[in-house]
């Protein structure tokens, strides 16, 4: 009787699963749809930290295939919100609610410092980093950009940055958890500044410009988290 009653649950589950993983498709779909008929909009704004640049295509199904591709990755961004709500109405019925005061928050904490890292990315990085690179063109050197390359390069940046601004939450997760402390990072900071110049190497083009782009603000959000998980031990010990 019990193994039919887990049975039961367990079909139920992934029923429930399924349905919201139908639903998030759905939304993809007609989000990357929408996207797609604007896509000549939304490769403007990309182009737009660059200045005036002109791109090309190669070969005959690369423009398509580039407008198909950044239909696809603005289509997974409007279908976020749809995303996150769907993960809510799975997870949160099972978590006590002192867990959904943590890990609600959390979540939008993740979501906003992606988007502040992308648009940080977009305003300030992307367009000292391009624009360095445009200073090297000539009469004789005229910088020509084929879409995919571009488009490659441009959303690789941005998509980097947002994942870089979530190294605040890591450590406020690490230090809420006493796996870190703030003296211990202190001690660590040059062989960290080390490392984070090797991840900012691997995680972008093989230039020095990129990478100093990814390796300074990396280095302030390792400060950053330094501060808030000695925030966090200061609360600790007043709370005692």
């Amino acid at each position: 009787m019990k193994d039919d009653i887990k049975k039961s649950t367990i079909i139920l589950h992934l029923e429930e699963i399924r349905r919201r993983i139908i639903t998030c498709l759905v939304a993809l779909a007609i989000a990357t749809i929408i996207s797609f008929v604007f896509v000549d909009d939304i490769r403007r704004l990309l182009l737009l930290p660059a200045g005036r640049i002109e791109l090309i295509y190669i070969n005959p199904t690369e423009a398509l295939m580039a407008n198909i591709r950044i239909a696809i990755l603005c289509g997974v961004v409007l279908a976020m919100p749809v995303f996150v709500a769907q993960f809510f109405a799975y997870i949160l019925p099972a978590l006590y609610k002192n867990e959904k005061r943590v890990f609600v928050p959390m979540v939008f904490a993740m979501l906003f410092m992606f988007a502040l890292g992308v648009l940080f990315s977009y305003k300030v990085a992307f367009p000292f980093t391009i624009k360095f690179f445009l200073q090297f063109a000539t009469s004789d050197l005229i910088p020509m950009f084929t879409v995919t390359e571009y488009i490659s390069f441009a959303t690789k940046f941005l998509l980097v940055f947002g994942v870089v601004f979530q190294l605040p939450l890591l450590f406020i997760i690490l230090g809420s958890m006493n796996m870190v402390n703030a003296a211990l990072l202190s001690k660590l900071r040059g062989y960290v500044i080390i490392g984070l110049a090797i991840i900012a190497a691997v995680i972008t083009p093989p230039d020095a410009i990129s990478q100093l782009m990814v390796l300074i603000p990396l280095w302030i959000l390792y400060e950053i988290g330094i501060l808030l998980v000695r925030f966090i031990q200061f609360r600790k010990r007043k709370t005692r």
